[in-house]
């Protein structure tokens, strides 16, 4: 799916910002494993495959990257803003960090109605030096709230390797009074297994920091090529040594789960499929004029709004 994104993009098909998360698949499919639709999920901006482990589809993917009303934020809110309510996935973030507190309001949510559920707040290595996320361990771990903190630690920034923008690089130890553990993010099994351990852990004493130690193969985002702060001889070498889905299907294939034709089979059917939901995706229309403002306050809202000059002359919004 993500592959296919990019070449939409390169075809200027899709516009504006994308940050594609290939080399991470393991840890919304770990997470998704060990929880349930119950449980909430906010991310930053790399929020594609979060968004297909919420019960999304690659139809509402691509309709929204391409700017379609049939898009997950009906065509409004592109790459970086993917959302599902109905089962609890609170976007898609583009402001680095400032998601995090919203996180932990959504955990004290989960204990306010005491629903035995938790929230997942999801955010890379370069925004756990941000002010908000300490401010917003403070009070999660002040009144016990059941969030989980969850970094993808995919070692690089926006062209900045960690340890030249951290201090201290082993970031599940910098929530001083909150635990933390590292984890394998490259083991789709490893990231359960933790999931499920900072779930209950969250429920039973408060919050936690989970390190998802990870990989990006694409650069920051679709501008950058992401080989001039690393060599491409790494990003090769993390793809032979650690690739997610290559060691799942190592692992089907040495226990017998699966043979070679059947995985051949389940690739060429979701490339299959991506094809399919990419047409009828590029077939949504997109969103009319009234659109700029049907989703700006909540319905019902009776302030009288001022004129709104565009290119083709005035038109008077409605209350």
């Amino acid at each position: 799916m993500e592959i296919t994104a990019d070449l939409l993009y390169k075809q200027k098909l899709i516009r504006g910002f994308l940050h594609l998360a290939d080399g991470q698949e393991a840890i919304p499919t770990g997470i998704e494993a060990a929880i349930t639709f119950q449980d909430s999920i906010i991310q930053s901006y790399r929020d594609h495959s979060t968004f297909i482990g919420r019960g999304g589809t690659v139809r509402e993917i691509m309709a929204e990257l391409l700017g379609r009303v049939d898009g997950a934020a009906k065509g409004l809110g592109g790459s970086m803003h993917l959302y599902k309510k109905e089962n609890n996935f609170y976007g898609g973030h583009g402001i680095v960090g400032t998601h995090v507190p919203l996180g932990a309001g959504i955990g004290l949510a989960h204990k306010y109605r005491k629903d035995g559920h938790v929230a997942f707040a999801l955010y890379g290595e370069g925004a756990a030096n941000q002010g908000q996320v300490h401010e917003a361990y403070n009070l999660a771990a002040l009144w016990d709230i059941p969030v989980v903190f969850t970094i993808e630690n995919n070692q690089f920034g926006m062209g900045t390797s960690a340890r030249r923008a951290s201090k201290n690089t082993e970031f599940y130890t910098r929530g001083d009074y909150i635990p933390g553990v590292w984890v394998d993010g490259m083991d789709a099994l490893a990231v359960k297994s933790a999931s499920a351990f900072a779930k209950q852990h969250a429920l039973e004493r408060g919050p936690i920091i989970l390190e998802m130690d990870t990989y990006r193969y694409h650069g920051h985002s679709i501008s950058d090529p992401g080989s001039t702060y690393r060599t491409r001889d790494e990003i090769r070498g993390i793809r032979r040594a650690r690739d997610p889905i290559e060691h799942v299907r190592a692992l089907l294939l040495e226990h017998g789960l699966a043979k070679p034709e059947e995985l051949k089979q389940i690739e060429n059917d979701v490339k299959k499929h991506v094809a399919e939901e990419t047409e009828e995706a590029k077939r949504s229309s997109p969103p009319p004029l009234c659109y700029l403002w049907k989703y700006v306050y909540k319905k019902g809202w009776g302030a009288k709004l001022r004129p709104v000059e565009l290119s083709r002359g005035y038109i008077q919004l409605p209350p």
